[in-house]
This record gives C-alpha cells, structure tokens and sequence, in this order.
C-alpha cells in the first residue's frame, strides 16, 4: 500500500474497508474522526498490536464513507459487516434468533406460544432459550401444569364444542364455556411467577388453593394441585439463583485462548441463571488476537481499544432488531457507550444500561462467562480448524481454505438448467451467500459443461469476496469446465491459476466403501484422501450441502411442472414414495433405468412393490431428466 498521507481521508465521522490485493474487504471499521483513526493504523509496526500488524500488511487500498453522525458510522459499520463479512472483523456465524416464550396480554384470555422474535405490542417475553430442544421440554411440562389454551385466535372464534385438551384436563376450555376471567387469569398469574423464577410465591399460592379444594371436598382438584406442586418443586430444585434483585440481566465476558477470541453470554433472569452462549472466532496466525499481553505501552494502549470494538462489534449484531434485550448488560471492562445505549434503547422499546460489574456476584458471573468461552474456543479449534489446516496440506494449497465456494449443476432433460453455488467460511455454512444460477440460454442443451463455464464467468463479473478454493461436485470434466470459464473471464482481472480447484468424484465401491477421488488442475491422478479423515469429512459435506441445495430447487421446479403428479399417478405411488424415489434417483430417466433389485432394496419396498414399480416406471416416457456423470462426479 502507498504511504499514508492524511489529507488524502476526510475529517468527518463515518466507517472505512480495508481491502486486499484481490479487492476483498478484510476489515470494517467506524470512527468519531476518520482521518485520525486512520492514522493510527500507520505508526511504527512495534507501537501495534501484532494483529493489526499482521493485518496491514495485507491491506492494499482503504475506502471511507462519511455519515452525519457518530451513531449513523455505528449503523453503516454493523451493515457492511454483515454485506462483506470481512477476515478481521467479529462476526456472528450463527446469528439466528433463540427461542422465547411469549404471553399475549392484550386478548382476555392469553395464549402463551413460541417465537424468535420480539414485537412491540404489549406482550409479554421470557426467555431467551439458546436450545430449541430446552425450549420444547418447558413447553411441555408448561402445557402440563398451566391449563391455558393451546389454540390460535382463528379456532378459538370457530370452535364449537370443546377440544382433546380440555377433556384432559390441559385446557379451561374459555373458547366454548363461560368462563370467569378471574379465574383464568390466575392461571396466567401461576404461569408468569413460573417463568420468572419467583417458586416460591408461586408454591404458596398453589398450597392454598389445593387445601381450599380439600376443605370444600373437591378431592380431584385438590389430587391435581398435588402433583402440580410436585413438578414445580422438582423444576425449582434445579434452578441457580446467581444475584439478588430479581432483575434481568446478560453478563458478557471476554477473554483470550490460542489463537483467537472467545466471548461468554450468560442470560440471568429475575436472579437466576437461566443460560448461555459462547462465542469464538479463530485466528489463523495464531496471534493473541485480543492483544492485552504487548510488549510496548502503545501496542497495549492500542489493543484495548481494538478490545473495546471488538466487544461493541458484538453487541451491535448479536442485540439486532426483533431480538430481546435486557435493560442492563452487564460488561467485562469500561468503554464510552453512549452511541450504543441509544441504538439499543431504541430496539429495546424502554432504556438500556451498559455497565461493567456491580458487586462480587457481577464479577464473579463475568468470570464464569470468560471461562466458559476459553473453554469452549479450546473445543472449537480442535473440531473446525485441524480440518482446514489438513486440506490445505493434502490439496498443496497456498492459503488456509477459510472461504470455501462448491458447485453443481443439474437439469430436467435440458429443461431448467442451473447452477448451484453453497459458501461455507471457516468450516461453517454461510447460507446467506447461497445462489441459484439460472441458464435460460441452454435450454435443451443438456450441457452441464456449459453450465458450469458460465457459472465461472458470472462468478468472476459478480466481485468480491473470492473464494480461497472452489470445490465442482464431479468429475476431471466438471473441472476443467470451470477452469476453463475461468481462464475466459480475464476481464476481471483474474486468470484462473488466481483460484484453486478442486473436483470430488465418486469411484468404485472398495470393501463396502464408496470410494472418493479428489481431482486437481495439472495433476493426471487424484489425490488420495484417507477415507473417515477430517479434511474428506469436511470435502464431502460441502459437496452434499450443494447437491441437496441444487436438489431442493430442482423439487420446486419439479412440483410447479407437474411431475411429481406424473410419478404418483402410477399404482402404489404415493406422496412418500414419490419422495424417496427423487431422494435416491435424483432423476426421472434413473428411475426408468432402475432394476427391481435396485427397488426392492429401498427402504419399505418389498419385491411385490418394487415389481410393481418396475412396470409403472416403465410406462413413462425415459426422456425427461438426463443426468451426466464424468469420472464418477454426480449432479443432478
């Protein structure tokens, strides 16, 4: 990069992107004054942090964007973030919603349900739950103990006669019977003291309500509230009340591992741990990525700061729009927040406070956070980059393979063509960068070459980022159609020798294993993978992703054309059938090819329905699908 010259930046608040020497942005960034954050990036390389270090000098060129204010460059920052997913920046990989329960206050007679995200409209919200399957669990032992309706607002005003879940007991049944919204309320009463942790008010309550049933000789009632305040006993037990106060909180915690961040979230509800979450982000030169052990002031000055974006980054993404935000956070250290109380103030809907620890049950929490999260990034490593470190070795690539793009390209008959492309980053799906490539132009082709020389030349016209290794679900030919839409795309800048290529074939069947062979540009034999290792583990499941993603459209294309009718108007062909038949053949003409004993041996086919089958599927004309292989690769 030529030699910083400030005047050259402007003087105004806004977010600048660090790009490489192939135009991809490595790091997002925002400041108050661009020009003097900027500058600091260019002092001595002993005064930096040995990341930030690392990381310059592989920039190249730097583009600024000014905003009118401070919280407008937080705004734009958090966006690009997302849009570039940059090497250097913090991400959140897995950034879906969790899961809350929800209490519709507004209706007179609440519904609680299930949702990952939070409206302003006067519900009620618990939560969050980080596991799907946790979240089911309370759900069930809710529906057991509190008898709400069960029911949407559309059957509650058409139903007529009561459901399963009041004849058992699981429902008051106010959609057909009077009745009194005193006493449906307190049930709704017993079911937020429950999910705020507050046992004890609620057990107290139950106990007198089952021995006012005993004194009026309400016997069944009085067994119900019995075993009622029996489960909710058993749940107390195994709650942790972790602070005082009853109040909602999360609790970050920051710290340092091998290589790279680790953060920990803990969600402590009306003072009780209900759960958390760890977060970690590798870093490939093995740098101490947080900084905090310098060996120079500045450099240590410096990484604090970078510390504090790194923690500001975070909350940014992970407290989005729709998601449930406390009103306090509890922080690891120290930093001006003001900008980012506000945003947060706004999502939440009422004030946020950004605070580090109160008190020695705050800084012990955050303690726990940071060790959870070192521990769970020590975990991290060993399952995600051992892999990549091994496919890099084994394939002779130039850089480790953290942006892997995979192709396949399928048809019906020539009809539909298009191209599949999934992106996985560090070893992890990134299915917001999935693609559908439609080529209208080879209709009737049945050119899967073609298709995939296309994909090459719209891929290097579509920019930045490059993938560090394209993977072509196929064979030498799939490959070297590639290669070649590359080679022809020099317009861009990039010759094909730019990107590395590989192709996954399927080969013969060795000792009851299907035996993979990997193919490289200017290698005539493929490379021998050890079957079961990490790094064909890791091939295998990027190929399957894009065989499936290409697969899952061919279906919907399939469904709008009629024939998936076409299958199951034939005899003993019904919806599931029709299905696995798709999911093993993948085609209608491999279908047709198909011999009895090749049907007989899917799963809930005996030989009577597969002789069956064979004579259905020889009725239909052959000519539809058509499905090319090449040295074993398979599309669909």
């Amino acid at each position: 990069m030529k030699p910083f010259r400030a005047k050259e930046y402007p003087d105004c608040p806004g977010t600048y992107l660090m790009k490489d020497e192939r135009g991809r942005v490595i790091y997002v960034g925002k400041a108050k004054v661009l020009r003097k954050r900027l500058a600091s990036y260019f002092q001595e390389p002993d005064r930096l942090p040995r990341k930030t270090r690392v990381m310059m000098d592989k920039v190249w060129s730097i583009e600024t964007l000014c905003t009118e204010t401070e919280k407008e460059a937080f705004l734009l920052e958090n966006s690009l973030i997302k849009k570039h997913r940059p090497r250097y920046n913090i991400i959140l990989r897995d950034d879906k919603s969790y899961v809350l329960f929800k209490l519709d206050k507004r209706h007179p007679f609440p519904r609680l349900s299930m949702t990952r995200r939070v409206v302003q409209d006067g519900s009620t919200y618990f939560g969050p739950f980080t596991s799907a399957v946790a979240a089911r669990e309370t759900w069930k032992l809710l529906n057991r103990l509190f008898p709400l309706r069960k029911c949407k607002q559309t059957t509650f005003n058409n139903r007529v006669r009561p459901c399963l879940q009041y004849n058992i007991g699981r429902c008051l049944g106010p959609c057909v019977y009077d009745i009194p919204r005193q006493e449906y309320q307190e049930v709704v009463r017993q079911v937020e003291l429950f999910l705020t942790g507050r046992s004890k008010e609620l057990l107290r309550r139950l106990r007198a309500d089952m021995q006012a049933a005993s004194e009026d000789l309400r016997f069944e009632d009085a067994a119900r509230l019995r075993d009622q305040i029996q489960a909710v006993e058993q749940t107390v037990e195994q709650q942790v009340a972790v602070l005082p106060g009853g109040k909602d909180r999360d609790v970050l915690g920051l710290g340092r591992t091998v290589g790279g961040v680790a953060l920990g979230l803990l969600f402590v509800r009306q003072g009780q741990l209900l759960d958390q979450k760890s977060f970690f982000w590798a870093e490939e030169d093995g740098t101490d990525e947080l900084g905090l052990q310098e060996e120079t002031a500045s450099a240590q000055s410096t990484a604090v700061e970078e510390a504090q974006e790194v923690l500001r980054s975070f909350v940014l993404q992970f407290y989005s729009p729709g998601r449930y935000i406390p009103e306090r956070i509890v922080l690891p250290f120290a930093m001006e927040d003001a900008v980012l109380e506000d945003i947060l103030s706004e999502r939440r809907g009422g004030p946020v406070r950004l605070a580090t620890a109160h008190g020695p049950q705050e800084r012990k929490l955050v303690s726990l956070a940071e060790t959870n999260a070192v521990q769970a990034g020590d975990r991290a490593r060993k399952t995600v980059e051992p892999p990549l470190e091994r496919l890099q070795d084994r394939l002779g690539l130039s850089q480790l393979p953290e942006r892997i793009e995979a192709v396949d390209a399928s048809h019906f008959g020539g009809q539909g063509m298009v191209v599949g492309q999934v992106v996985f980053e560090n070893g992890r799906p990134h299915k917001e960068a999935y693609r559908i490539y439609a080529f209208p132009e080879l209709e009737g082709a049945a050119d899967d070459y073609a298709a995939l020389q296309g994909w090459a030349r719209r891929r290097l016209r579509s920019g930045p980022p490059w993938p560090d290794l394209i993977v072509v679900d196929g064979g030498k030919g799939q490959l070297q159609a590639v290669q070649k839409g590359l080679n022809e795309g020099q317009e861009a800048g990039l010759a094909a020798d730019s990107f590395a290529l590989a192709a996954l074939a399927k080969g013969e069947r060795r000792g009851g294993e299907l035996e993979e062979r990997v193919f490289r540009p200017g290698r005539k034999n493929p490379v021998a993978l050890r079957p079961g290792s990490a790094e064909l583990l890791l091939l295998q499941h990027i190929r399957d992703s894009v065989h499936r993603f290409v697969l899952s459209r061919q279906r919907r294309t399939r469904r709008a054309k009629g024939l998936d009718s076409r299958l199951e108007e034939l005899p003993g062909v019904g919806p599931r059938t029709a299905h696995l038949l798709w999911n093993h053949f993948g085609t209608l003409e491999r279908m047709c090819q198909a011999t009895e004993a090749e049907l007989e041996a899917l799963p809930g086919i005996g030989a009577a329905k597969a002789a069956q089958l064979r004579r259905g599927l020889a009725s239909l004309s052959p000519g539809t699908p058509v499905d090319h292989d090449e040295q074993g690769g398979n599309t669909a």
